[in-house]
Order: C-alpha cells, then sequence, then structure tokens
C-alpha cells in the first residue's frame, strides 16, 4: 500500500510540473514571438535606435531582444533599468494588484549579469541603470543617453513606475518605435491595469504623438508603434 501511494504522489508532482512548464513555456513563446516580429519590423523599415527594458528581473526577455536584434541585423544597444531588489512599495491605490508585492520579483545586479552571460549576451552589448525609477529617471536629462530608442520594453507592473517610465520616454518618443506595455492587461477587481492607466492619461492629450496598436502577446501584454501625428495626418 505505501508502495501506490509514493507512486500517487510521483505522479501528482510530475503532472504539476508539465502544467507550470506548459504555462511557463507558453508565455515564453509568446513573448519570443513579439520580439522577432518587432525587430523584424524595425529592421525592414529602417528605424534605428537602441533596445530600453524597465523591469528585467531575470534577463529573460532581455536576452530575447538582443538575440532578436542580431539576428535582424539591427545595431541596438541594450539598456537594462530596474531596482535589482524587486518592486518598490505601492504609492497609492492605483498601484493595488494582488501579485505586485513590495521586493516582489527581486534580481540582484550580480545575479542579472550571471543571468545575461549564461544566456550569451555579451557584458560589452548593454548597459545598466540601477535603482528605484522615481530616483534614477529623473536624474537623466533628456539628452542623455539612451536618447535614440528603437524598442521600449515596460515591465515594471506598476501604475506609478509606468508614470516615472513615460514621464522619461516622452522626450525621447520619435516617429516609428515600438512601446511594449508588459502588464497591459493585468487588472484587478478594484483597478484597471497600471499601464493602461498611465497610457490614458500620458497619451490621449498629446499633441504630438500617437500610440497605434502594433501586437498582442500572451493574455497580458499589448505593443504600440509610436505615429508623429503630423506625419500620420498627411497621410
Amino acid at each position: 500500500m505505501p508502495g501506490i501511494v509514493e507512486t500517487l504522489k510521483s505522479y501528482v508532482i510530475r503532472r504539476r510540473y508539465r502544467f507550470r512548464f506548459r504555462v511557463r513555456g507558453r508565455e515564453r513563446l509568446c513573448r519570443h514571438e513579439f520580439f522577432y516580429n518587432a525587430f523584424r519590423a524595425l529592421s525592414f523599415n529602417g528605424i534605428d535606435g537602441d533596445y530600453a527594458e524597465f523591469g528585467c528581473h531575470n534577463a529573460m526577455t532581455f536576452a530575447m531582444a538582443y538575440h532578436e536584434a542580431v539576428r535582424h541585423k539591427h545595431e541596438a544597444r541594450l539598456w537594462a533599468f530596474d531596482s535589482f531588489s524587486g518592486l518598490p512599495a505601492p504609492k497609492d491605490d492605483r498601484d493595488s494588484h494582488p501579485k505586485w508585492v513590495e521586493n516582489k520579483m527581486a534580481t540582484s545586479l550580480d545575479r542579472f549579469h550571471k543571468r545575461c552571460a549564461s544566456q550569451r549576451v555579451p557584458r560589452d552589448a548593454y548597459e545598466v541603470v540601477p535603482g528605484f525609477y522615481e530616483e534614477t529617471l529623473p536624474a537623466m536629462s533628456d539628452t542623455d543617453a539612451p536618447d535614440n530608442i528603437a524598442l521600449a520594453y515596460v515591465d515594471c507592473d506598476l501604475y506609478s513606475s509606468t508614470m516615472d517610465v513615460f514621464r522619461f520616454l516622452m522626450p525621447r518618443l520619435k516617429h516609428g518605435m515600438i512601446i511594449a506595455l508588459d502588464d497591459y492587461f493585468c487588472w484587478s477587481a478594484t483597478q484597471i491595469s497600471g499601464n493602461r492607466r498611465a497610457m490614458l492619461e500620458m497619451f490621449p492629450e498629446n499633441s504630438e504623438w500617437e500610440l497605434l496598436p502594433y501586437m498582442q502577446y500572451g493574455w497580458h501584454g499589448l505593443s504600440f508603434v509610436v505615429e508623429n501625428k503630423t506625419i500620420a495626418d498627411s497621410s
């Protein structure tokens, strides 16, 4: 009888592992497809510039971006913006979400470098800006690098962090660049998505820029092409 119990336990554990693998594998494939398409589009359309990632965690998407840029011969330099100590404390109710917990998803800077190395991202291919966005981003002037961005990947979860990123990106926007919001469909029972709320506040009243929906990836993310309204209106 104990043998049967142990066999059943082993079976349940294997089933749970396979389910987790399928879920994580599917989400990874969706993100990978996005990066393939994004760098294909940027290269095909002649949109140069760097790759800026806001919220790097375990370097998975960072490595995807590097390898797809190389594949499509896009000369993007990579920029990693992260606290490297997890999520900050929520500022107010607009940051409320059952999954967004202070210090969650922490990856130390040393571990981030090791993860990049293990995924064949050379150290001289990227720059790192460590620290919480409310401190690091306002300290950078409008002309500080990266001042030419082709693809911005925003994966910082919270509304307040997304607003910090949008304020940083606003003077760096250009026609044809892509902005990906990894948590666009992460709403809660009491709040709309923090990514979506920030986008709605920053862009509808903008007289110069419009966001054209580009590609949804997975259940969670949506990307946009930045269009100059003057160019779009004259077409």
